[in-house]
């Protein structure tokens, strides 16, 4: 049950790198993330990083999850699932706290499913 709940935040995640670092710019992405045509250029480079960090707190998690598999391994790959959920959770709160107005929709995305995630791993 913990790794499906865990399973959501990750996928999410590798979608979140699949927008913002492999297609940001195009007419569909740019809504999405309301971004006008004319600032495509100079937020490009920021949302490349931005993507390749939501990859990466995906790949902790795929590896928390694999890490759990072995009995030798479990209580590391715990730490590092939990980690990776409470740095989605934090940057879901950031996001809300910069701009709630435009911003709770996307922070909700990110906060929501990482929170319920979190849930069995901090109750074991």
């Amino acid at each position: 049950m913990e790794i499906s709940f865990a399973l959501l935040p990750a996928f999410l995640h590798v979608y979140f790198f699949i927008l913002e670092s492999l297609l940001w710019g195009r007419p569909r992405i740019n809504r999405i993330f309301g971004v006008k045509a004319q600032d495509v250029a100079a937020t490009k480079p920021l949302a490349f990083n931005q993507g390749f960090y939501n990859l990466f707190l995906a790949i902790a998690i795929f590896a928390g999850l694999h890490l759990r598999t072995a009995e030798m391994t479990y209580s590391m790959g715990t730490t590092l699932i939990i980690y990776a959920l409470l740095s989605i959770c934090g940057a879901g709160l950031v996001l809300l706290l910069s701009n709630p107005r435009k911003m709770w929709r996307g922070a909700l995305i990110q906060f929501v499913p990482a929170a319920i995630a979190l849930v069995p791993y901090l109750k074991s």
